[in-house]
Formats: structure tokens, C-alpha cells, sequence
């Protein structure tokens, strides 16, 4: 499925790169701006790795820009569904525009947290 033209989603403002890292890993990289018009170009491919048992799901923020509520309400749905299922969302390289969202809304609290991508990868 191409990632970059879900619904009206606008293709130049979200790519989203998607890897599998081992049976229950998803690895994913968001790249541009993550609101209400692109969310779902991040939430299809983090429902898809979970309705397919991969249950640690490890975002790399780094090319992320920005990101709104909606962005972030996606992350956290991400994050009910994974720590259901064991696992949970890591997010890893958050830029500081970003990063600000998930301290003012404490969301930061909620998330496990990386610097590095490679402190993130399972290991």
C-alpha cells in the first residue's frame, strides 16, 4: 500500500518509512509534519503492525517537525493497543517542537523515551 496517499491526506507534508525489525518489532519514521490532515498516514501503518502481532512499535522522530494533538492522539492509541498486547511505543530523536507538545501535555510520561535510535532497537 502506498503510505503517501491515504484519504486527503497531502503527500509533501508526511512520509512515513516502515521496517520490521524481528517477529514482534515495527519500526517506523515519520518524516514532515504529523496533524489532522496527515495522521492518518501514521496511524494506518502502526494499526497494521499491531493487527499483525508486532507489539513493540519504535517511531524515530527525528525527521518528524511537527506534530499536533491529533498526531499525538494517534501515538497514544498506538500506545493503549501495544501495552495490551505486551509491548509498547518507543519514541526515539524527538526534535525540541516536538518533543514541547509531549511536555506540556505530560504525554511525555507515558512514552518510553530515546535519544539514539540505537539505544531503542531491540537488542
Amino acid at each position: 500500500m502506498d503510505r503517501q496517499h491515504i484519504g486527503s491526506a497531502q503527500p509533501a507534508r508526511l512520509r512515513v518509512e516502515v521496517r520490521t525489525l524481528d517477529g514482534a518489532s515495527e519500526l517506523l519514521t515519520p518524516v514532515g509534519e504529523l496533524d489532522h490532515h496527515t495522521a492518518e498516514l501514521l496511524r494506518a501503518p502502526l494499526d497494521d503492525a499491531l493487527d499483525a502481532g508486532r507489539s513493540r512499535l519504535v517511531v524515530d522522530c527525528s525527521g518528524l517537525e511537527f506534530c499536533d494533538s491529533t498526531g499525538l492522539n494517534v501515538l497514544l492509541g498506538a500506545r493503549l493497543r501495544a501495552d495490551a498486547a505486551g509491548g509498547g511505543v518507543h519514541l526515539v530523536a524527538m526534535r525540541p517542537p516536538v518533543a514541547r507538545v509531549f511536555h506540556i501535555t505530560g504525554a511525555e510520561a507515558v512514552f518510553t523515551l530515546h535519544e539514539t535510535l540505537a539505544t531503542a532497537l531491540p537488542g
